[in-house]
């Protein structure tokens, strides 16, 4: 596995790179040699985020967590990594390695619960412009919100991103 770490707003030191290498390294018994790891670190006034990403053969993985120091937040994320893993295990299981799921977890425990429906929720949508939908955003306080734009007749979603500002998802179908 290939693994590169990235820090913003942070000096990494060289035992937390060497945890964190031992750490990530033990995900060998998922995948290829030939999967890339990325792992961010990036400070926030007095939060930790790490972020990791695995690249496998055209499928992607991703978890990120936010502590006071970053050895906690290792300790956050390569659950959720796992989690994933085996989450998607059907999916994944042509791509990693073969036997990869014969031993038990290494991080996870396998007790996160599958996520379920539990609420529908239909709503009509009037056109509206993209400036016009972020005042809408702002007013509904939710993490997300849907709208029909004007300009082009197609669906879009506004989103709350983790440093404050909004994003915009504009499917392509």
């Amino acid at each position: 596995m290939r693994i590169e770490t990235v820090c913003k707003n942070y000096q990494m030191s060289e035992k937390l790179n060497d945890i964190i290498v031992k750490k990530v390294n033990k995900f060998d018994k998922y995948f290829d040699e030939d999967t890339r790891c990325k792992i961010c670190l990036k400070k926030e006034g007095k939060q930790c985020k790490m972020e990791i990403q695995m690249d496998y053969k055209n499928d992607f993985l991703r978890a990120q967590a936010y502590a006071e120091n970053f050895y906690d937040a290792l300790d956050i994320v390569l659950p959720k990594i796992e989690s994933q893993i085996y989450k998607h295990r059907t999916k994944l299981e042509k791509k990693l390695k073969s036997g990869a799921f014969q031993e038990k977890y290494i991080y996870a425990d396998g007790s996160e619960p599958e996520p379920k429906l539990v609420k529908t929720k239909r709503f009509e949508m009037k056109p509206m412009g993209v400036q016009e939908a972020i005042e809408e955003f702002g007013l509904v306080g939710h993490s997300f919100y849907v709208f029909l734009d004007e300009a082009t007749n197609t669906v879009k979603v506004l989103y709350l991103r983790d440093d404050g500002n909004v994003g915009l998802i504009d499917p392509v179908v």
